[in-house]
């Protein structure tokens, strides 16, 4: 797999050429607690890196999903909207958000692999 990571603990497995897959990191969840609702992007829609694309909603607290990379949306997780659980119990498969078509490989050489993302949580 080819899984990349941002500061704000979203990640985007780009493993699938056509369109890469955006979630919610381990930490996220955990720091979320019981997830009760999601706001997805709408699908067609371009984002800019940065950019917020949905809301996720915890019992705790709520917390905005930023697109990692330029890109549009090609779809969402319609079961999350349905069980928004999976992304406590599952934040790296079924637990996914949206996949986004890609507007510049490239911006994915500035996110962190494993390595770093593991880094930047020790130093949190």
């Amino acid at each position: 797999m080819s899984i990349k990571y941002t500061a704000e603990h979203e990640w985007i497995n780009t493993a699938d050429a056509a369109a890469a897959v955006v979630g919610i990191t381990q930490h996220a969840q955990d720091a979320l607690g019981d997830v009760v609702f999601v706001d997805l992007p709408e699908v067609g829609r371009t984002y800019a890196k940065g950019e917020v694309a949905g809301v996720v909603e915890s019992v705790k607290a709520a917390a905005d999903i930023y697109m990692p990379v330029d890109g549009e949306v090609v779809e969402v997780n319609e079961a999350l909207r349905d069980e928004p659980s999976l992304a406590n119990t599952d934040p790296l498969a079924t637990g996914w958000f949206f996949k986004v078509k890609l507007a510049d490989a490239s911006q994915t050489d500035a996110l962190m692999d494993a390595t770093g993302y593991d880094a930047l949580l020790k130093s949190l």
